[in-house]
Order: C-alpha cells, then sequence, then structure tokens
C-alpha cells in the first residue's frame, strides 16, 4: 500500500491467516483467556469491513480507506500479540517484564510499535490510491 500496489495473492494469504489466527485462537485458549480472546474478537471485528472492502465493493471509493485501515490495524494486533508473546517466551525479555508482560519496557515496546504503524497506516492512506477496480483473485 505504501507503493500504491496490490501485493495480489499475498494479500489474500495475509488475510486468510489472519482471520484462521482469530479465529483459533478461540479453540486454544481453553479456559478462556480473556485479554487473548478480547483482541480475537477486536481481530475479527476488524477484519470485517476489510473483507467487504476489498471482496464486495472491489475497494471503490471510500472503501479504500476502509481498507487501508482495516488492513494495517489487523496487521497490528498481529505484531502487538507477537510482541506480547516474545516478552513471554524469551527469557531475557521475560526478566525485563516479568510475566505476564508490563512494566515500562514493555510499555516502550509497544508504544514503538503503535508509533510505527500510526505512521505506516498514515502513509499508507496518502499513497493507496487505486484508479481502476481491482480484480480480486481468490
Amino acid at each position: 500500500m505504501l507503493k500504491n500496489t496490490m501485493a495480489g495473492g499475498w494479500t489474500g494469504v495475509f488475510l486468510t491467516t489472519t482471520l484462521l489466527t482469530s479465529i483459533t485462537g478461540f479453540v486454544f485458549f481453553q479456559p478462556a483467556n480473556a485479554p487473548a480472546q478480547a483482541t480475537g474478537v477486536v481481530a475479527l471485528l476488524a477484519l470485517v469491513p476489510t473483507l467487504y472492502a476489498l471482496y464486495v465493493k472491489h475497494l471503490t471509493g471510500p472503501w479504500r480507506l476502509v481498507y487501508v485501515i482495516g488492513a494495517m490495524f489487523s496487521l497490528y494486533l498481529n505484531v502487538f500479540v507477537l510482541v506480547v508473546q516474545l516478552f513471554q517466551k524469551v527469557p531475557v525479555l521475560q526478566s525485563l517484564a516479568g510475566n505476564p508482560p508490563g512494566g515500562s519496557v514493555f510499555g516502550a515496546a509497544q508504544g514503538v510499535v503503535l508509533i510505527a504503524f500510526v505512521w505506516a497506516g498514515w502513509r499508507a492512506a496518502e499513497r493507496f490510491r487505486l484508479l481502476i477496480a481491482v480484480a480480486v483473485v481468490t
């Protein structure tokens, strides 16, 4: 999106794996893990308009922006969870932030990720301008 192009098949792979990751998270968290499942619900809610914008509206008109925001937010949630899991599973990071992760080091890491995604999302929203409808391969 930052280069004003679609990655074709990779877009479908990203959206499919993100959707499957969010759905399967409900299966593997037994008993219920409220923070993880809340993140999964938010991710699924973000994917609904994103998928609709891409596969139904074909990124026409304002749906382009809906897609950019939804795709960037979905990727951000994936990276957010990655950072949490790194702090839970990598001993050096776990010693800095505890388990469950918290504190200034963990907050700073998540803050850097958030700032990077806000910046990239802003740039993508500015640059991702499709002049014709995108043919989506399913």
